[in-house]
């Protein structure tokens, strides 16, 4: 990846909305050329243009970070909660936990469910802990290209 189309990505954190002309205006390309780049870049999944939206605002009461430990191969522990439209967020990582999964709920209720019936029912958790979000502090996806 060049530094141009670095540049652009930058561009789109800041401003998703940024117009194709001022971002090449800032990257020195034609609106046309920033448009095909940007293609590209959605293409090949480099990037995703999306609206982040606080879920309290949208009816998503309850956050949690669920660490799961696996007997096994995580891979399919891991693919199962990925199609799991409540999680977010899933990561297999070194250390305390196997796997980390983002959930957001609609309430304490919901969250349960997703937790004791659902995540802990699936072949291969030996156990989970679960982090509750008492107030989201920071949210940002603005680290750049670096």
């Amino acid at each position: 990846m060049d530094a141009v189309s670095l540049a652009i990505i930058e561009q789109l954190q800041e401003d998703g909305r940024r117009p194709y002309a001022a971002i090449g205006k800032a990257v020195g390309l034609s609106e046309a050329a920033v448009r095909q780049r940007v293609q590209k870049l959605l293409d090949q999944g480099v990037m995703q243009i999306v609206a982040v939206t606080d879920p309290l605002t949208v009816g998503f009461r309850r956050q949690a970070m669920v660490g799961v430990n696996v007997e096994g191969v995580l891979d399919p522990v891991a693919d199962a909660l990925t199609a799991m439209p409540e999680v977010e967020y899933v990561v297999m990582t070194a250390g305390s936990f196997d796997i980390l999964a983002e959930v957001v709920c609609e309430d304490d209720d919901h969250l349960l469910d997703v937790i004791n019936k659902r995540i802990r029912a699936l072949p291969g958790v030996r156990s989970t802990e679960s982090f509750v979000y008492l107030k989201l502090k920071k949210q940002t996806y603005m680290w750049g290209t670096r």
